[in-house]
């Protein structure tokens, strides 16, 4: 069953997928530090969207679809377009490359994050293994 990007329920497998994944485990062991994602609207997608990850010593703690970026407490905060989030989410952006081009803009420690690549594109890879369906192809 495919889940439509961004939604309530993506957000909720992808922290379901974390929780199956040694390697994100492993990786991610040290991590503390939940995010939240910012879905700006671009030409493919007209909506601004809000999703939570709790990300604690390689679980997730929880993950919700929010209705606005101050709903929950995050350490971080990732702002980028639709169309951005859908080169991350397919694999042809690296997120950490994203936010040195700009491209993804980070409040939050850029160091801290820098310190777990592998932790990240663990994430990244778990996000590939969420079947989406895309608003608009």
């Amino acid at each position: 069953m495919p889940y439509r990007f961004p939604s309530d329920a993506w957000i909720v497998e992808l922290s379901r997928l974390l929780n199956e994944s040694p390697s994100y485990e492993g990786s991610a062991k040290d991590w503390e530090g939940d995010f939240i994602f910012v879905v700006e609207p671009d030409e493919a997608y007209s909506e601004t969207a809000y999703l939570f990850l709790g990300l604690r010593h390689g679980k997730s703690t929880g993950a919700a679809l929010l209705s606005s970026s101050d709903e929950r407490p995050a350490e971080y905060r990732i702002t980028a377009p639709f169309s951005v989030w859908r080169k991350v989410i397919e694999g042809t952006l690296d997120p950490i490359q994203g936010m040195m081009m700009r491209k993804l803009k980070l409040a939050g420690n850029l160091m801290k994050i820098m310190r777990y690549p592998k932790a990240a594109k663990e994430i990244v890879s778990c996000c590939a293994d969420v079947p989406t369906e895309w608003p608009v192809d």
